[in-house]
This record gives C-alpha cells, structure tokens and sequence, in this order.
C-alpha cells in the first residue's frame, strides 16, 4: 500500500518595496522597508518625507573636521559633568 504525504506549499514570500527618496510614508512603514533593506546604510523620514543618503565622504571635507570637533568635545566632556556625547546615533525626535 502506497501513502501519500499532503504537501503544504508554503505561501510565496511578500515583496517589500524598496526606500526611494522622496517616499510619503508612515513611521511604520518606513521602519519596515527600513529593516528590509540591510545594506542601506542612512535614511531619514522627516515630515513623513524620505530621505535617502549618500554614503562617500571625503577626509578633507568632512573627515578630518570631523575628527577636530569630535577630538575637542570629548576634552569638553571630560571636564563637563554629566554631559552625554555620541557620535552617529540614531535620534528619534518626535515618540
């Protein structure tokens, strides 16, 4: 006697529309496309509107500046109580 195994198929994966520059989304659904695309490095959603980064920076420009500021905040931290300083970290202004 033959029997036979029922086969679930398996429901087809839900395509997830990428972020594109100038997007009119939700908070939610921004964080869901987000999260979908790992290899985004920046985007921003501001007055419901994306934002979508560019990545290359260039040590004169932007580097080494940045650096200095950071380079004096620090020893301005370091003899300010209480003060918090972080560097490229993710601000949520409006929960």
């Amino acid at each position: 006697m033959i029997t036979v195994e029922p086969i679930t198929l398996a429901k087809s994966p839900q395509t997830i529309p990428r972020l594109e520059n100038g997007d009119k989304l939700t908070r939610r659904e921004f964080e869901r496309r987000y999260n979908a695309m790992p290899n985004l490095k920046k985007a921003e959603l501001i007055e419901r509107i994306v934002y979508i980064m560019a990545s290359p920076l260039r040590i004169t420009n932007h580097g080494e500046p940045h650096a200095d500021i950071i380079g004096w905040l620090s020893v301005y931290k370091a003899f300010t109580p209480n003060l918090q300083l972080g560097d490229n970290c993710t601000v949520r202004l409006d929960t």
